[in-house]
């Protein structure tokens, strides 16, 4: 019955970096697709809120890490590294050897997101 595929954000539901500013692993019985990707969620109440309008709650850059983004590079990001700036979900690469969240905030915010905005527009045209 459910998508076989992988859900997005490894299984965490998008609604709770919002609701309660920290990532949670949502259960498979509560999932959508949106844009040909799954995504699951804490409760119904959750998946509905999403329904309403998927496009506020999905990662930037299709869920790329935002600092990869900014410098022309795709990084798998951690997901429970994640930033809401004006109402948008970014993600970051965190492993043993970078913390690209950590990296990002060291840097001029606004320039960082027009470098990933022009870079991900760039891509998402060829």
């Amino acid at each position: 019955m459910n998508d076989p595929q992988s859900p997005e954000l490894h299984g965490y539901c998008p609604i709770a970096y919002f609701v309660l500013n920290e990532p949670m692993e949502g259960k498979s019985e509560f999932y959508s697709t949106y844009d040909g990707k799954l995504y699951y969620f804490v409760s119904d109440e959750a998946k509905q809120e999403f329904d309403k309008n998927p496009e506020k709650y999905i990662p930037a850059y299709g869920g790329l890490c935002a600092f990869g983004m900014s410098i022309e590079k795709e990084f798998e990001p951690d997901p429970t590294n994640f930033k809401i700036i004006d109402g948008k979900l970014y993600l970051f690469l965190k492993n043993d050897e970078t913390d690209a969240l950590e990296l990002w905030n060291k840097e001029d915010e606004a320039k960082c997101l027009a470098n990933a905005n022009k870079n991900w527009q760039s891509k998402t045209m060829a």
